[in-house]
This record gives structure tokens, sequence and C-alpha cells, in this order.
């Protein structure tokens, strides 16, 4: 048995969960921006759109994305970006 009340994890452990988490977060967010700017560009046609207005929804998505990704990892102490548990 531990000598600690609390069982702390060694440095190796957080650091390789915080760049798990880091990684998954960041894949999240790039591919959230990538699909939201797709859709952009093919809703300027109809829409009368600029490029530069495109981008924009997709920044806002990733920004949600990524406020998303956030609130997850605040609210269970995961390595993951997901709200789903177990993940």
């Amino acid at each position: 048995m531990s000598d600690t009340p609390f069982p702390v994890p060694s440095t190796e452990t957080v650091v390789k969960g915080v760049r798990t988490y880091a990684r998954d977060l960041a894949e999240r967010v790039v591919s959230t921006f990538l699909q939201a700017f797709i859709s952009g560009l093919v809703l300027t046609q109809p829409f009368d759109l600029g490029m530069w207005e495109a981008a924009a929804v997709g920044g806002v998505g990733a920004a949600l994305a990524l406020v998303k990704g956030i609130a997850a990892r605040w609210r269970d102490v995961t390595y993951s970006a997901s709200l789903a548990k177990g993940v």
C-alpha cells in the first residue's frame, strides 16, 4: 500500500495523456473547419456568399468544436475531446 493518501500518476503518464488529448482535439478542430469550409464553398453560389464569408463560417464551426473539446475535458478526466463516455 502507498504512503500517500491520494494516488498520483507519474509525470510520464500525465505528459503522454496531455499529448494524446491535444492531438485528438487538434484533429477534431481541423476536420470540423475543413468540413464547414467545404460546406461554405458549396453554399457560396446559391446564397451569393463570398469566399471569405464561407471561410468565416468554417472558422466559427472550428471554434465551436474547440469549445466543445475543452468542455469535454472539463466534464471528465479523460484524454479525449469526445463527450461520449468511455472514449
